[in-house]
């Protein structure tokens, strides 16, 4: 089976949904410009249309056509992006990730802060802080998806723009060209590319299957 790199994105439900969606779709559609086999999905045991519950969305990227099709989870992340940073406080996030896994985080808070609240964190390659409120202003986007309504807002609207310049920058997946090209709001991408934290503990899984 080809090598699939899994990307989970762990978000707040109705009020950061969007912006969740908004991550794992332009991060694919950026891979798939670059001839890259993709998926992004939701978790929808997640319970999504509650009010700042948990929830997760996922994305797969290979060089080949991906074989797991079928399964609904990221089992084994490679890389976890955290959009709210409270999250990592009472959950395991890295959950399922193999050694040497990235984590990207939104927050002002610095990386050695963070680590405090993630259990197993010794397993990380890399860790990664981006101050996507900040740069977007904190703006997030909530479409309700009601039946009839049309969500025109557009991709990276608010906080999911930086975050995805970081993850640009952190993973080496995608080139933040392709990003611009799929994102509402380029500027922003391009601060979340320049101006994300980075810490490495060991070679990252992720970056050294995509030759980063």
């Amino acid at each position: 089976m080809a090598k699939v790199t899994e990307i989970t994105v762990w978000t707040r439900g109705v009020v950061m949904d969007k912006e969740a969606r908004d991550v794992a779709n332009a991060f694919v559609q950026a891979a798939k410009m670059e001839g890259k086999f993709v998926q992004a999905f939701d978790n929808y045991e997640d319970l999504p249309d509650r009010v700042l519950v948990t929830t997760r969305k996922y994305a797969r990227i290979s060089d080949k056509e991906i074989e797991m099709k079928y399964l609904y989870v990221n089992e084994h992340p490679d890389v976890v992006v955290i959009v709210e940073p409270t999250i990592v406080k009472g959950i395991n996030i890295l959950r399922g990730m193999p050694e040497g896994g990235l984590l990207i985080i939104n927050t002002s808070r610095s990386i050695e802060y963070m680590l405090k609240f993630i259990p197993n964190a010794d397993i990380l390659g890399a860790v990664a802080t981006v101050d996507a409120d900040g740069i977007s202003g904190m703006r997030t986007v909530d479409f309700s998806g009601s039946e009839g309504g049309v969500d025109a807002s557009g991709i990276g609207a608010g906080i999911s723009s930086p975050i995805l310049g970081a993850m640009a920058k952190v993973t080496g997946m995608v080139k933040k060209e392709n990003l611009a090209k799929v994102v509402s709001d380029v500027a922003a991408m391009e601060r979340g590319y320049q101006e994300v934290k980075i810490q490495k503990f060991r070679k990252a899984r992720a970056v050294y299957f995509w030759g980063g």
